[in-house]
């Protein structure tokens, strides 16, 4: 397509949201939270601001550079950058079109929730009774009822991904509607997906704010925000630390992929991009932050209740047990209690202490969950208890959604607007007909992941897709941009487009931090895969619940082994 053709944004903040719905996504939610509570609470924001300053900004900003400098997605980007650089964007496109297979399952999976949200009872809330009529099905019961919901009733998993068992009819008609969505959000290219950003990238805040006044009313919210902001500086020493931070502001930003490239290239040409990549970083980091505290005053929530739940379980077999009041035992004296009747009836208590729990709000506190777990399980578990349950879950998993949906958008851009640029293609095929059939393309490989062994698959691709391409592909498109295509003529590219040269902040991190960084993740993840030994997935059992289950890996083919009990 000529470039004097080329759409583009109607404005600059029609990008800025673009970017900002494709950048803040589900990683923000589940996975911020996640390494927060792992590493520290507080303590972990250090390194992360410290990630984002030196990694995080400079390579969003080039990528910005390079899409609006070349106006091409990123495989006529690198092609005009250097004619042996095609396959770097080539590489992009690759990545992207491997992360829209399985990206847009989770779309499903929130399209059944949603759905499921309609109940006078949510169906997570309680066990299923068994075929009897006289009890609560025992698999369940082993389980937990959001567990149980997620794995059985959302997935139907099988135990082994050696068993495929066929495809879940419900969760591939959700997948369907999920990307007939889609393709009604991009139909028209840059002009439908302009308009739908001001929806996907401003929706989520608002449900945020909403859960972040409900969730700090809860009652035990506070223990968990406390917990957030209490640092363990001693995790500062830890170099994992450091590495996951690194990483959380590379794979949140989305670098690599191709889409920034994508959508700067919609951008008239003199643009300011650089303001507009310091805006959009911290507008990410800040709502990591900000989710992260919505998610602990949750989390807090379900800890205290489970916390209660367990004490009023020892109270009241304390209670039966020794024949007391009823009001004689308190959840505030029970710890007295417990002292007082091991030292008056030793013997007594001695047979009781196999059935008394331990209960510990420390211990529910650093439980740390992450991914899946957090989004359909944990805050499940927490919405069921909340009143007018069905009107948070509604509202929480329509977030959700748009967030997935946010992302998708500038996953499915990274792999139209190279092709677009193909004259062959633009002549031949509409928009609408071309972003179609990758669409379509896109849904029937996706196909795969609504099988019963599909979650296991989902969680291979997920872990360990894009993990290694990704950090080879920004790698060299940052020795390229530096010391190939040169430093001093990308300065000069940026000074024709803003009317200034970049500063030397922009170009230490291009040419030496950046880099540096880089190399030294690479290297972290080789020796990690390599030093990691047999790696394991979780396995669904129906008896024994999540279980592990080993599997092993070869090169390029990925051999596993049946799932063990």
């Amino acid at each position: 397509m000529e470039k004097d053709e080329r759409p583009s944004w109607d404005n600059p903040m029609q990008f800025v949201l673009a970017c900002v719905s494709y950048a803040v996504g589900l990683g923000n939610v589940w996975r911020f939270p996640y390494l927060c509570q792992m590493h520290g609470g507080g303590g972990f924001m250090i390194p992360y601001m410290i990630m984002l300053v030196l990694e995080g900004i400079p390579l969003f900003s080039m990528e910005l550079a390079i899409g609006q400098k070349m106006r091409m997605g990123s495989i006529g980007a690198w092609t005009a950058i250097n004619p042996y650089l095609g396959g770097v964007g080539i590489a992009s496109v690759i990545t992207s079109l491997y992360l829209c297979l399985y990206y847009n399952v989770i779309n499903a999976w929130s399209f059944w929730y949603l759905f499921h949200s309609f109940q006078s009872v949510l169906p997570w809330a309680t066990c299923p009774l068994n075929s009897n009529q006289t009890g609560y099905l025992e698999e369940c019961e082993v389980a937990t009822p959001t567990q149980y919901f997620f794995y059985r009733e959302t997935l139907n998993i099988s135990s082994s991904i050696d068993d495929s068992g066929g495809v879940h009819m419900g969760q591939a008609l959700c997948l369907v509607l999920a990307w007939m969505i889609v393709y009604l959000f991009i139909v028209k290219g840059v002009k439908s997906t302009g308009k739908v950003v001001y929806f996907t990238a401003t929706f989520p805040y608002l449900v945020l704010f909403i859960y972040l006044i409900r969730g700090v009313t809860l009652h035990g919210a506070m223990n968990g925000v406390k917990y957030m902001f209490t640092p363990k500086l001693e995790q500062l020493a830890n170099p994992q630390t450091w590495i996951n931070a690194a990483t959380q502001i590379f794979f949140s930003l989305g670098l690599g992929f191709g889409s920034l490239i994508a959508f700067a290239s919609y951008n008239q040409y003199h643009n300011n991009f650089e303001r507009q990549a310091v805006i959009v970083s911290l507008i990410n980091s800040g709502t990591s932050v900000f989710a992260s505290i919505v998610t602990f005053s949750i989390y807090g929530f379900k800890a205290t209740f489970n916390y209660e739940s367990c004490l009023e379980r020892v109270r009241l077999l304390l209670l039966n047990t020794f024949d007391m009041a009823e009001d004689t035992i308190s959840l505030d004296n029970i710890d007295y209690w417990i002292s007082e009747l091991n030292r008056t009836h030793p013997d007594q208590f001695a047979s009781l202490a196999p059935k008394l729990d331990t209960c510990d709000l420390e211990a529910e506190l650093d439980t740390a969950v992450e991914g899946t777990g957090l989004a359909f399980i944990v805050y499940s578990e927490a919405i069921k208890n909340m009143p007018a349950s069905q009107f948070w879950s509604v509202l929480y998993f329509s977030m959700l959604l748009l967030l997935g949906m946010g992302s998708m958008l500038g996953n499915v851009t990274a792999i139209i607007t190279p092709l677009r640029d193909f004259k062959v293609l633009a002549r031949n095929f509409s928009n609408e007909t071309l972003n179609g059939l990758v669409c379509l393309f896109c849904l029937l490989l996706g196909l795969g992941f609504t099988t019963r062994s599909g979650n296991y698959w989902f969680t291979m691709f997920n872990e360990y897709g894009a993990t290694f391409s990704l950090l080879f592909i920004v790698l060299i498109e940052v020795v390229t941009v530096s010391y190939i295509y040169g430093l001093k003529r990308f300065e000069k590219d940026i000074e024709d487009m803003l009317g200034h040269r970049p500063n030397w902040y922009w170009k230490i991190m291009w040419a030496v931090v950046s880099p540096v960084l880089l190399i030294s993740l690479f290297i972290f993840y080789i020796v990690d895969y390599i030093r990691g030994g047999t790696p394991t997935y979780q396995a669904w059992n129906p008896d024994l619940t999540l279980i592990g289950a080993a599997y092993w890996r070869w090169t390029t083919l990925v051999t596993f082994c049946e799932a063990k009990t």
